[in-house]
């Protein structure tokens, strides 16, 4: 995967950050109090600034007597709080515990998402080939996910429980060959809010020789997944009374990426209320947040939104809503060629002997005797409980008729014989 994100160039000065210098002169206040002793290098590093920089804070945090001078490593100052500088940094903590990477402005943040828009991104049939090929699709259902992902809006993925569109949603951010900036935290009217998620963002290596801001970092771009746990509190800035500071919500946490409502209207929030939600952003590409004091933040839509759900949408969202989604894929079950393909691709993975035989007799069971679809789930379950089976017993897993019909009976419900 290659780059095509331009680096950020490093500021050299207080002046060049974009943010207040007494922020900046606060947060490693704060962080040389929890430290105890650090040396200016080693507090440059944890606020995330220049050398320049940190030496400005440093420079000034002495000349206010915040800070002494206890020695000298490799070359360093090695610094600590005096007892005003600790009075200080009480202070500083009761009103926000932050004490993280140094915030980049709001301005430079909806700057930096619009630049790297992921209605820009470069995607073409083979990036789409490649993000499915683990997965047996019809080709032109591949097309259609290719389509949809151009148009970097939304998607709904929609039809029979157990066809894989989850799975298919959770493929769609590696179709994108480019990297995104997401920076640690966000500074808007001195309150900080922490955009930079390990569990969302997947950093990677910057170019060789290329020094950037390290306020931001270079992720593939992100893949945020959000299920039944979805509430509406979760759609607005997370307030922290104890920290006091904020979190991002999912969607800005998803800002230049994908964002995955998996399960759609099966959330704690109601589905008519997450679509009002997001009416305008939807629209118009901009989301409004609100801060503890009722302050509104307009804040980017920059996502392509994927609706995963087995319910019917006419049942979630009106018409005027679904016109919204510009994309709407139906997923099938699988034909009993592409049964066999998804078979024969496990077989392979799992060291089994893949025989047609077996899959044929076990497509008639299903069909026959269990009385159902052929689901895109069912060939990976399946083999689940030969594998555990023959796990228990202490032998080699096979894929025959007898081992089938045991994972049938493990795994499906009898079929009703009522009339």
């Amino acid at each position: 995967m290659e780059s095509t994100v331009p680096h950020i160039p490093v500021p050299q000065t207080t002046d060049e950050l974009g943010i207040r210098r007494s922020l900046l002169e606060d947060l490693a206040l704060k962080f040389l109090y929890l430290e105890g002793e650090m040396t200016v290098r080693e507090l440059g590093e944890k606020t995330r600034v220049s050398k320049g920089v940190i030496n400005e804070v440093f420079d000034y945090l002495r000349k206010e007597q915040f800070c002494e001078i206890k020695g000298m490593a490799a070359g360093d100052f090695r610094i600590t709080t005096t007892m005003l500088g600790k009075e200080r940094a009480l202070l500083l903590l009761s009103q926000s515990h932050y004490a993280g990477p140094a915030p980049v402005s709001y301005d430079e943040y909806v700057s930096r998402v619009r630049s790297q828009s992921v209605r820009d991104a470069s995607i073409n049939p083979e990036d789409v080939a490649r993000a499915f090929s683990h997965l047996v699709l019809a080709p032109q259902v591949v097309t259609q996910l290719g389509t949809a992902v151009v148009s970097g809006t939304s998607i709904v993925l929609y039809g029979p429980t157990g066809t894989g569109k989850t799975t298919i949603a959770e493929a769609i951010p590696s179709i994108y060959r480019d990297h995104a900036w997401i920076p640690h935290a966000v500074e808007i009217d001195g309150q900080i809010i922490t955009v930079f998620d390990p569990t969302s963002h997947q950093p990677v290596e910057p170019p060789e020789g290329v020094e950037s801001d390290g306020r931001w970092v270079l992720c593939a771009r992100p893949r945020v997944i959000v299920g039944g746990e979805l509430t509406i509190e979760m759609l607005d800035l997370q307030f922290n009374p104890v920290s006091k500071f904020y979190a991002a919500p999912v969607q800005m946490k998803a800002n230049n990426g994908v964002l995955v409502i998996d399960d759609f209207g099966r959330q704690r929030i109601r589905p008519e209320e997450l679509l009002n939600r997001w009416t305008v952003p939807l629209d118009r590409r901009i989301d409004f947040l609100t801060l503890a004091g009722g302050r509104k933040l307009e804040i980017p839509f920059d996502l392509f939104v994927v609706f995963a759900t087995n319910l019917d949408p006419k049942t979630l969202a009106d018409e005027a809503f679904l016109r919204r989604i510009h994309n709407k894929i139906r997923v099938e079950n699988l034909t009993p060629e592409q049964f066999h393909e998804v078979f024969r691709r496990l077989c392979e993975q799992y060291a089994l002997q893949y025989d047609p035989a077996v899959v044929d007799h076990l497509i008639g069971t299903l069909g026959k005797e269990l009385r159902q679809p052929l689901r895109a789930c069912y060939p990976q379950d399946i083999i689940n409980q030969i594998r555990w089976a023959a796990q228990y017993a202490s032998k080699e897993p096979q894929l025959d008729r007898e081992t089938v019909a045991t994972a049938c009976r493990n795994y499906f419900l009898a079929p009703s014989t009522a009339a």
